[in-house]
């Protein structure tokens, strides 16, 4: 038995508790979020079994109108370029007035992500047919990555019988072989940002991605897409005033609530962010939903921003490391971790009094992250790193996901401890958890992976 075939005897054909569940779907936000990304991919069959190719994602619309602006699509190899909508369910296109709307007469695609009852024709203001596509159950579970459940009640699960019975090599071939599932999975999902938006921007969203942590995820994905590494790295002096500005963390007269020694800081922000808002500034609507309560002083969003304009000022040393083959895990990290920043090096928010002591302004912890989400499954796919280095490299401490998994399969961390030293040990531990605990709504009662798991030499 190996960990698909297990996969496979646990989950298909699928539970009859799970058949009838129909999950919400996540923020309209995150699904444009997903979409700019290619994270559905580019090709699809519209509702009248018309074949789309999505050509140019286009750029975020900063206004009123469609999500997307100066996109392209080839529909059955003819080429149309204009805006895109994208709308939760077919209806919401009149229930929002796009139909009225001048501002939506040149959308040339309305993507939904749950279909009709009923066959449902988008129109214009023109009476014109848009083509819609609709993005399909599982496109959106694998784009989310997200389980049936959230977590699981932190106790000791039916697994944990099999488990103890099973011989430290067993778990050890399990834990391997869950570890490269995992990064295969998340090895496909940075390809698909590749191809769509090319190899340094999916890096640039990676990076973004892992500095939000779980709170402000999204929203750095968001300022990443909004505030591309492209023109960034074109604006020069101004780019950090620009990443501030798309945030929405700058105004006039935040200087003047600072602490004297930031206040030339603030000031020469605003004028250069003022010189160029017109071109990037979002409209209140389109705002970025950002969480600064319930930080760590460190992990405060502005102090994020300011990681990643410095992490911009050194994207020809880092992309070399990001990048090498073969892929070394240290020199990145002890990279990222010497990072500094004039400001950012000893505050934690624009108008907060200077830290006595220097605060990283990309942890090693957080480097570490970096490499295990994104470039070292990267690097197995493309043959830059082998197993047997992956296996090599050393976690200092279990988070709390890694702990409630541990408590969930193993009993206790203690029990666990073996198996919480590696870095490839916490992954293959997430992705146990996720694919058999959170896809339980029996909450372990009648979970068949128990019984698979006996099976398991």
């Amino acid at each position: 038995m190996n960990y698909g075939f297990l996969l496979e005897s646990v989950w298909h054909p699928p539970l009859a508790f799970a058949e009838t569940t129909v999950r919400a779907l996540p923020p309209e936000l995150e699904l444009q979020a997903l979409w700019f990304a290619g994270a559905f991919g580019r090709e699809f069959r519209s509702s009248c079994g018309k074949q789309v190719k999505v050509v140019q994602f286009g750029e975020w619309n900063r206004g009123e109108g469609p999500d997307f602006m100066h996109a392209a699509v080839e529909i059955d190899g003819e080429t149309r370029r204009g805006p895109l909508e994208l709308d939760p369910t077919p209806e919401a296109w009149e229930a929002h007035g796009h139909a009225v709307n001048p501002s939506f007469k040149d959308v040339i695609l309305h993507v939904v992500f749950q279909t009709s009852a009923r066959q449902f024709f988008t129109r214009t203001c023109e009476n014109r047919e848009v083509v819609q596509i609709a993005i399909g159950e599982s496109q959106l579970a694998d784009a989310l990555n997200r389980p049936m459940r959230e977590v699981a009640i932190a106790h000791p699960g039916r697994c944990v019988y099999p488990l103890k019975n099973i011989a430290s090599a067993g778990i050890e071939r399990l834990l391997r072989e869950a570890a490269v599932h995992r990064a295969q999975l998340k090895a496909s999902r940075w390809l698909k940002v590749a191809e769509a938006h090319g190899r340094d921007a999916a890096l640039f969203f990676s990076c973004a991605e892992t500095l939000g942590y779980g709170g402000n995820a999204l929203a750095m994905r968001l300022l990443a897409q909004r505030a591309p590494l492209d023109a960034m790295r074109a604006e020069a002096d101004s780019m950090e005033a620009v990443l501030f500005g798309v945030a929405g963390f700058l105004e006039p007269g935040l200087h003047e609530r600072a602490e004297p020694e930031a206040r030339d800081y603030l000031r020469n922000l605003w004028e250069q962010w003022w010189k160029c808002r017109s071109r990037y500034e979002f409209a209140g609507h389109r705002a970025i939903p950002w969480k600064t309560y319930g930080q760590r002083p460190a992990n405060h969003p502005h102090r994020r921003v300011g990681a990643l304009a410095a992490l911009i000022s050194a994207w020809p040393q880092f992309r070399k490391l990001a990048f090498a083959r073969p892929f070394e895990v240290k020199p990145l990290v002890d990279f990222l971790h010497s990072l500094e920043h004039p400001f950012w090096s000893r505050r934690h928010t624009l108008t907060a009094s200077a830290s006595a002591r220097q605060v990283a302004v990309f942890g090693r912890s957080q480097a570490l992250e970096l490499a295990a989400n994104h470039l070292i499954p990267l690097a197995m796919h493309e043959d830059g790193m082998t197993f047997r280095s992956y296996h090599k490299l050393r976690q200092s401490s279990p988070n709390d996901k890694v702990k409630r998994c541990s408590l969930r399969l193993f009993g206790s961390t203690k029990v666990a401890a073996p198996w919480l030293r590696r870095v490839c040990h916490h992954q293959a531990l997430l992705q146990v958890y996720q694919d058999f605990c959170l896809e339980d709504f029996s909450d372990c009662s009648n979970c068949p992976f128990p019984e698979q798991l006996q099976q398991w030499k």
